[in-house]
């Protein structure tokens, strides 16, 4: 009797389990069976450091000239503060770093990690591709900001769509209909992270609200930036970022940007590349030092000046592709993932913080909790080596 109960429950499950499989593909929602396996099936319940392994990723290649760090001479003299250690395990950082003068002065890994493991930058992503657009004015491929996105995707050119420029995209302003949730499995978010062709996916969305007029962060934006790259300069976004960053700035390590398919995937611009401490940071020195590094002007000062800065006077937060912040009465601007990954630029005094882990702390105004704590903490290790 046990047995034909057994039998009969576990039929039935299988029965519903297949339905919800067919449903899945027929509501074009079969994304959702790779974010279980990835995610659920790993032991996670949300994206992690290290999830590019069960993606198709393309390799942005180094060069052959390596330009070493300069190591400062107290590096690595003071030992993190109570507080900043006590943050360090609540949240699980796996990588800080402080950088004086351009020269690595503290350096801190944890969990097996080194300063060549590979880690998803989350959207940090966003301010390279920021970058990347920058390159493209530079090189002519794009006019400059003002340039209307619907010059690139005809799908952009009526309406209101016809009004919004790749500046309102890398602003977080273009008035796309982009839902920017991560809890939800059905959400565009989610699908542009799982689903195979994400190209597909930004050419249906539509602009329902007046562009250039207000932050509204939107992981789409910054795809449809990247694909708007793509198009520009008739490469992928790999091959540009290694071309124009890459290669000129030195990196010590080969790094991969995730796909949403291989062979002719395209980059998820929005996020995922995965590389090291050391060499996200370069990236904070080329926007510290108005677009130059190791004496090559890699992009127009004008340019890293503007993208430093609020677009808007009433969304402080952010400028183009960087976050800001006021906090100790300084002009910071960041780089930030959605798990506390950090690059933290502080130009008047020459610092850039790097944080690297698992989590990020509670909502606090525009940044959580551990931005502020990485900060303050960095000025007393800097303070007491003084």
């Amino acid at each position: 009797m046990i047995k034909r109960i057994l039998k009969f429950f576990l039929k039935g499950l299988l029965a519903i389990i297949l339905l919800c499989v067919v449903l899945l593909y027929i509501f074009d929602s079969e994304y959702i069976l790779k974010g279980v396996r990835v995610v659920y099936m790993t032991g996670h319940t949300t994206a992690y450091l290290d999830d590019y392994r069960y993606f198709d990723n393309r390799t942005i290649e180094k060069g052959n000239a390596t330009i070493p760090w300069a190591i400062h001479k107290q590096y690595n003299a003071v030992k993190a503060t109570d507080r900043l250690h006590k943050t360090n395990q609540k949240f699980g950082t796996i990588a800080y770093m402080i950088i004086k003068n351009d020269s690595i002065w503290y350096e801190k890994y944890a969990e097996g990690f080194n300063e060549t493991s590979k880690t998803n930058s989350f959207s940090m992503a966003k301010s390279m591709v920021t970058a990347m657009l920058g390159k493209a004015i530079m090189d002519g491929y794009i006019k400059s900001l003002d340039q209307p996105l619907g010059d690139f995707f005809p799908e952009f050119s009526e309406g209101l769509a016809a009004k919004t420029t790749v500046g309102d995209l890398s602003s977080m302003s273009s008035g796309l209909n982009w839902e920017e949730s991560y809890k939800s499995p059905f959400s565009i978010t989610a699908k542009a992270y799982y689903d195979t062709n994400i190209r597909e996916v930004l050419l249906g969305l539509e602009v329902t609200e007046e562009p250039g007029q207000r932050f509204k962060y939107l992981s789409g934006n910054t795809q449809l930036l990247g694909m708007v790259i793509e198009k520009a300069t008739g490469k992928t976004l790999s091959a540009y970022l290694s071309e124009n960053f890459w290669k000129p700035m030195g990196m010590e390590q080969e790094a991969i940007w995730q796909l949403d398919s291989e062979n002719s995937g395209m980059e998820k611009a929005y996020c995922c590349v995965a590389s090291n401490a050391r060499d996200f940071a370069r990236f904070g020195i080329l926007f510290k030092n108005k677009g130059v590094f190791a004496g090559q002007q890699i992009l127009p000062a004008e340019f890293t000046e503007k993208i430093t800065k609020p677009r808007f006077e009433k969304d402080d937060m952010y400028g183009y592709g960087l976050w800001i912040s006021d906090h100790l009465d300084k002009k910071i601007f960041a780089m930030r993932g959605i798990l506390g990954q950090y690059v933290i630029c502080i130009p008047e005094d020459n610092v850039i913080i790097v944080r690297l882990g698992h989590q990020r702390g509670g909502p606090q105004k525009s940044f959580s909790e551990d931005f502020y704590i990485f900060i303050e903490e960095a000025y007393k290790m800097l303070a007491h080596a003084s």
